[in-house]
């Protein structure tokens, strides 16, 4: 299945991130994509206003994944993607969605909030609850995790024991020293030790690296953008997971248990 990567800016307006997504909705349907996967958090960002994301958020039924959804009618096109919708008053749940023309067809609430680096997610999500789910696409298993969940192999084994072939990263990964480089390592990694595909898609606004890439069960990286706008096309292979499983069978040697989660911090 031939799969798309748009990593853009987001701008401070909802509006003007709808239509960048439809733009690329549309691009990613006319070269025959069954799935496109966009960045984190893309109803709106402004590294200036901390305020941004509690008074931008919408519901799952809001306008901007409605628009989302309009975009996609009469298309053979799934769209994955983060937003952020509204938990309290003063709280978010950071979501990674999965629409196609019928409408939603899943929602995971991220997991592993980023609180390091001197970045506090926490001050505007609660974390989920729940283990990602894994949703079908044409013939390919896609696994569902979130930016900061990367730093987390058990995500990603949690997913690819329960049968994901394909790995969706949304991110918003902040620059700072050698933090292109955890990038690129962790998501190699996580493609590599569990033999599957990892598809990372970066936001690349003034804060935020960009650099998206589709990793092979190999940990070779078959598309990669730079810091910038950009469109990736690549294709996911499912006969590529099973010859490297036969030559490299990992999971099948593994001597340790499915990953559990927690039922509570402790």
């Amino acid at each position: 299945m031939k799969i798309a990567l748009g990593q853009f800016a987001v701008a401070p307006e909802w509006r003007v991130n709808l239509d960048q997504c439809v733009s690329l909705i549309e691009r990613a349907d006319a070269e025959g994509a069954g799935l496109l996967i966009l960045p984190e958090s893309i109803i709106a960002a402004d590294m200036h206003d901390p305020g941004i994301t509690v008074r931008t958020a919408q519901m799952l039924d809001g306008p901007f994944v409605s628009g989302l959804v309009n975009a996609l009618a009469g298309k053979a096109l799934s769209v994955i993607c983060c937003i952020a919708t509204p938990a309290t008053p003063a709280l978010t749940h950071n979501c990674q969605i999965v629409l196609n023309a019928t409408g939603l067809v899943a929602c995971y609430r991220k997991l592993h909030l980023y609180d390091a680096f001197n970045m506090k997610e926490s001050n505007d999500y609660l974390p989920g609850t729940e283990l990602p789910p894994i949703v079908r696409v044409g013939d390919i298993h896609v696994g569902l995790m979130t930016c900061y969940d990367v730093r987390f192999p058990e995500v990603a084994r949690s997913l690819v024991v329960r049968g994901a072939d394909l790995l969706s990263v949304p991110a918003a990964w902040v620059r700072g020293p050698g933090k292109e480089w955890h990038w690129e390592v962790m998501v190699t990694a996580r493609a590599l030790e569990n033999t599957c595909y990892v598809a990372a898609v970066g936001e690349c606004g003034p804060r935020n690296i960009g650099c998206s890439m589709l990793v092979d069960p190999m940990g070779v990286a078959v598309a990669r953008a730079g810091s910038g706008p950009d469109l990736l096309f690549a294709d996911v292979d499912k006969e590529r997971i099973r010859a490297t499983r036969e030559v490299l069978p990992v999971l099948a040697n593994r001597r340790f248990k499915d990953p559990e989660i927690r039922a509570s911090q402790e």
